[in-house]
């Protein structure tokens, strides 16, 4: 079974320049579909009209942190089955572990190289989707 092609992205992320390498690596490098936004109740809103294949999530963010917006993910009923990635720089053991209970498939540590980082997403689904 072949996973269906990624080309829509939803990325969350407060930090203005870390939001602007990530698009530029992954839509110029990636040649992905992204759309952003800068908090988890951003997310929320855009989520049902983008409809992303993906979701990246930063885990830090003010207000609604990624884990906070990975649970009202899997809450509604339309978003609940969209695959999450995490991005932080938090990368012990256990914080991956926990973050992967919580329905994450995966984190990607920050900060990311701009160069692989569309590799990576990819990789990440398609060993998901395998």
């Amino acid at each position: 079974m072949t996973a269906e092609p990624l080309t829509k992205i939803l990325y969350a992320e407060d930090e203005a320049d870390i939001r602007e390498i990530a698009v530029l690596a992954i839509e110029a490098i990636g040649g992905f579909e992204i759309a952003t936004c800068s908090s988890g109740a951003e997310v929320l809103a855009l989520a049902n009209e983008f409809q992303p294949q993906l979701i990246l999530l930063d885990v830090m963010m003010p207000i609604m942190d990624g884990p906070t917006t990975l649970q009202a993910l899997k809450q509604d009923l339309q978003l609940k089955d969209i695959p999450v990635i995490f991005l932080t720089a938090k990368i012990m053991t256990e914080e991956i572990n926990h973050f992967k209970q919580m329905g994450a498939i995966d984190i990607i540590a920050k900060p990311f190289d701009p160069m692989t980082l569309s590799a990576q997403i990819q990789e990440i689904w398609n060993s998901h989707h395998a």
